[in-house]
């Protein structure tokens, strides 16, 4: 178990440190700078962005700062209906089980580091904004650069709003620490239409001022990914409209396209895919040590049982009943999203993609894994295989989530083709077209599409659905108007004076 590290209020809004790497010159490492400047120095304004890149990678759940990590997965996943805490009853029954059961406090472990972890890389991308108008070079290239950090900070504060409401909007460097101390907009909670705000115009200028797909290295923001994401933002604020435009320009962009095969997005020869409009880098990309600690390992089948097999990890971010009855017979997405443990009796075991055999029950902790988070030892490129906490690349934003919010858009507007985009989607999966969709049919496409992929409760509570769905799942201890949202940490109220205002119910 990691010890609990308390961060000042004031640290959090002054992270001028940028995470460090280095290994070699890859994409996502970063040399250790001393005594330059961005004026003196061109190539330390392509690092200070690296930088805020490597924010993402933050996985700490119990001490400094999770974006990515165990933390995230729980918040995520597991506080869904599609999820269980998984793992042994009274294995982190504090603070996983707390989230699983809606007995969170405003002193859970994993609330603080989302907390901690979100403001430490938007501090790294106002440092970065900070120094890039005097940075020494290209125009163009600083205005690209400017949008992908706005496109992270955007990114950053859409993870926030969505998990704890309005957030205190932190948008420039502090002077020094009375600066940090006495503006109220650090120590404050800004309402929640003020930081919709912010976050569509960074991702405005990001969409302006990014190339599209294909014009710059993999991992990259690009003007394809800033549009798929403002108008997911617009999605959460019912600005249908907008969704509906963005989404159609992303589609006629002709920059992406469905993978043939819905598996492949998970295994490393769907990295960055014709699919894939952002995702975390790590891996072969970078290094092939480069990873979000404990995303891989803290999901992997567990030894119960008879034991006496190599298993994979820790167990936890089980799928739930209620995910595995929601497939449609034959749909093939329900094989590359489930791992099923044999319950037969007849000791067969689960064979894998890759050959590797898993046990049956009696030597397995849960039945049912999220395959979305499996890695090979066999098959993939990593230099410790006897490693079980390998690379994973994250997929924040793939093309289908794009055409479920047109046919979303579509829908709800009465225009466009949300049914053709629908049946893109099921024609992938083994399944029939459907006539003309409804409402109904876009969000349970939406659902199985996405399933374990770090939507399904944001999406419930924007849809005024969670209440009605965490019960139905078994879920009792959940609170309308309360439970929408996480804890605004007790640390951080404390170290602000008690200016900052908690979420009602906690």
């Amino acid at each position: 178990m990691k010890k609990i590290v308390l961060i000042s209020f004031t640290f959090l809004f002054f992270a001028l440190s940028v995470i460090i790497t280095s290994c070699s010159d890859n994409f996502l490492d970063v040399k250790v700078q001393g005594g330059v400047t961005t004026g003196t120095d061109p190539n330390l304004a392509q690092k200070l962005v690296t930088g805020v890149y490597n924010s993402l990678m933050q996985g700490d759940s119990w001490g400094n700062g999770d974006v990515h990590g165990f933390a995230f997965i729980a918040v995520t996943n597991i506080m869904s209906d599609d999820a269980d805490k998984g793992s042994t009853p009274s294995d982190q029954a504090v603070p996983v089980g707390d989230l699983d059961n809606f007995t969170i406090t405003p002193t859970n472990r994993f609330a603080e580091s989302l907390w901690s972890g979100h403001y430490n890389g938007i501090g790294a991308a106002n440092q970065a904004l900070a120094a890039l108008p005097n940075a020494s070079i290209d125009a163009q290239v600083k205005k690209q650069l400017t949008g992908e950090v706005k496109f992270l900070r955007g990114y950053l504060y859409f993870n926030l709003v969505r998990m704890y409401g309005g957030v205190p909007l932190v948008l420039r460097v502090p002077a020094d620490a009375t600066d940090a101390n006495t503006d109220p907009a650090f120590q404050t909670r800004a309402a929640v239409s003020v930081v919709y705000d912010s976050i569509a115009r960074d991702l405005q200028y990001a969409a302006d001022n990014l190339p599209l797909k294909g014009a710059t290295g993999d991992g990259h923001a690009t003007k394809g990914a800033a549009q798929a994401l403002l108008a997911k933002v617009y999605l959460y604020q019912q600005k249908w409209p907008q969704v509906f435009t963005l989404t159609a320009e992303v589609i006629n962009s002709g920059k992406y396209q469905l993978l043939q095969d819905y598996a492949t997005i998970w295994r490393q020869a769907g990295d960055n895919s014709s699919e894939s409009i952002f995702e975390i880098q790590t891996g072969k990309f970078n290094n092939a040590n480069l990873k979000i600690d404990n995303y891989t390992t803290c999901q992997g089948p567990r030894t119960g049982g008879s034991g006496g097999w190599d298993d994979l990890g820790w167990g936890f971010n089980t799928p739930s009943p209620n995910l595995v009855n929601a497939y449609e017979p034959n749909d093939s997405r329900k094989a590359a999203t489930i791992i099923f443990i044999n319950n037969t009796g007849n000791h067969k075991g689960t064979v894998l993609w890759d050959g590797r055999r898993i046990p049956s029950s009696d030597s397995v902790q849960n039945l049912y894994y999220n395959y979305k988070a499996y890695t090979s030892i066999s098959k993939e490129q990593y230099a410790n295989t006897a490693d079980k906490d390998r690379p994973k690349n994250i997929k924040v934003l793939r093309y289908a989530d794009v055409l479920l919010m047109y046919a979303e858009a579509a829908v709800r507007t009465g225009s466009g083709d949300a049914t053709g985009k629908i049946n893109l989607l099921r024609q992938r999966a083994n399944l029939l077209p459907k006539g003309a969709v409804t409402l109904d049919d876009v969000l349970k496409e939406r659902h199985i599409e996405l399933a374990m992929e770090h939507d399904r409760y944001w999406d419930l509570v924007r849809q005024g659905k969670a209440a009605q769905v965490m019960l139905a799942a078994g879920k009792s201890n959940f609170v309308a108007g309360k439970h929408e949202l996480l804890p605004i940490p007790n640390s951080q109220i404390l170290l602000s004076g008690n200016k900052l205002v908690q979420n009602p119910g906690y």
